[in-house]
């Protein structure tokens, strides 16, 4: 099935003193370009964010206005491609692989979307696959996307989640490195 990949990359790397945590690197790899190398397989795939230098081709765009927060970057995220599945993933997936990816747009089905949950069982909303329609309809029913939470975006959709994985493990701090 198609899918475009929207990736964001924007926050503020606060938990990490400034340090752009898109950039940070495991095991010679940034943590964006992980994420990016899951993606290959999507018909479009663009990152949120400000531009920075990665491994493949990819289309950049920025929330409006930036620092909006994460619901903002899914709203111009969303602006780039016509698949109507739209994985969305966070820049600090670094277990992400293509065999995850495929499972989420496959795992779609009837539902609005299905996402995987982290070792903790905790919902990962931006470690997910969606149809485009009902992205496009949450967004319409919250308004301004603007510093609104993610949670508030999801609700009400009809949501699908995986067994407990470390593919959905982001990294939150410097321990949540560690291999």
């Amino acid at each position: 099935m198609e899918f475009d990949a929207v990736v964001l990359a924007g926050g503020g790397s606060t938990r990490f003193g400034g340090v752009d945590k898109a950039l940070l690197v495991l095991d010679g790899v940034a943590l964006l370009d992980r994420v990016l190398a899951a993606t290959t397989g999507a018909a479009s795939t663009v990152v949120v964010g400000p531009e920075r230098g990665v491994g493949r081709p990819v289309d950049w765009t920025t929330e409006d206005p930036p620092s909006g927060g994460p619901v903002a970057g899914i709203a111009a995220g969303l602006a780039v491609g016509l698949a109507p599945t739209v994985v969305l993933l966070s820049c600090d997936l670094p277990w992400i692989t293509a065999d995850e990816v495929k499972l989420l747009v496959d795992g779609v089905g009837e539902h609005d979307g299905f996402g995987l949950l982290d070792t903790s069982g905790r919902e990962q909303w931006l470690a997910a696959a969606y149809r485009r329609t009902a992205l496009v309809e949450a967004l319409k029913r919250i308004g301004d996307p603007r510093n609104k939470s993610v949670r508030r975006l999801f609700l009400g959709l009809d949501l699908a989640w995986s067994a407990p994985t470390r593919a959905a493990d982001d990294v939150d701090s410097w321990a949540d490195l560690d291999d």
